[in-house]
């Protein structure tokens, strides 16, 4: 649920260029893919994946039962779904902070929007690396890294496509190319949402090993998410600065993810700590900023 703060603000960021049709399909056809083929299907994927002389059968009595077994799946397969998830979301950062224009929160900021251009050397120097020591400890975790940066640009192109279509529709009536535009970003947005998935469904196992109360946890985190980000996304517009606090808790969230991925043992407190103080810290930026512009306005 702690993660879902982030979650949310980014979904709203995107939520505001889509049509109000597109965004009650985001709320109930995305929060079926979210909970069902995600939050839901993670876990006896994962029991499957890591144990297939189970079979599908044998992981999904598993996966509903305190087996043993479930604890060694886990620790099998969750070093690559981190680094997948880490560096999808790492690279979803250094491509807002290098390229996307933004309210600026921070000085530097400005400094590297200024030098986009080494985003896509900066990211291919990355994935060399990580590939490299992955490597040399296992050729699964360097795989994860791969999918992850092809899940990144993958979704990329949607949106790009997505935002293209936008401009060629402004000053029109083009409804088939809208609904195209909207499919585009509902998918960038449900990848978005699966990597944070990947974070909550395996930190959930950390608390318990019963799947039915993960399924229900983790489904009623993405119903809210959803429900106060298509509701209120007016209301977070006005504070400009809470995208800038969730792309630097996508950041921490990414390289404590790839941390574990390598095999660290990162405290579980950790992130939902980071998520508390980078999010307030900027929304209480966010707030300060709504309010001299008030003052401002009030002035004149």
């Amino acid at each position: 649920m702690v993660s879902s703060v982030d979650n949310a603000v980014i979904n709203a960021s995107i939520l505001k260029t889509m049509s109000k049709r597109a965004r009650k399909w985001f709320l109930f056809w995305g929060l079926i893919f979210a909970v069902v083929l995600v939050r839901g299907l993670l876990p006896w994927i994962i029991v499957w994946g890591t144990n297939p002389a189970l079979g599908p059968i044998g992981a999904l009595t598993a996966s509903f039962s305190n087996d043993p077994r479930i604890i060694s799946a886990i620790q099998l397969s969750a070093p690559i779904l981190f680094m997948g998830g880490g560096v999808f979301l790492l690279f979803l950062f250094l491509h807002w902070l290098f390229l996307e224009e933004k309210h600026y929160g921070l000085p530097t900021e400005k400094f590297f929007y200024h030098k986009g251009v080494w985003f896509y050397a900066i990211v291919s120097i990355i994935l060399c690396l990580i590939v490299w020591f992955g490597i040399a400890l296992n050729s699964f975790i360097a795989f994860g890294a791969v999918v992850g940066s092809t899940i990144f640009f993958i979704t990329h192109g949607f949106k790009q496509n997505a935002e293209a279509a936008e401009e060629k529709l402004l000053g029109k009536k083009l409804s088939s190319n809208s609904a195209l535009s909207d499919l585009s970003k509902l998918f960038y947005l449900e990848i978005i949402d699966a990597s944070f998935s990947v974070d909550g469904v395996l930190g959930a196992f950390a608390f318990t090993l019963s799947v039915p109360l993960i399924l229900i946890g983790n489904g009623l985190g993405a119903l809210v998410v959803r429900d106060i980000t298509v509701h209120n996304i007016d209301n977070v517009k006005k504070y400009v600065y809470l995208k800038n606090g969730a792309m630097y808790s996508i950041l921490f969230l990414g390289l404590i993810m790839i941390s574990e991925g390598f095999g660290m043992d990162m405290p579980q407190w950790l992130s939902p700590a980071i998520t508390f103080i980078v999010i307030g810290f900027f929304f209480w930026k966010s707030a300060k900023e709504l309010k001299n512009s008030k003052r401002t306005v009030s002035a004149m």
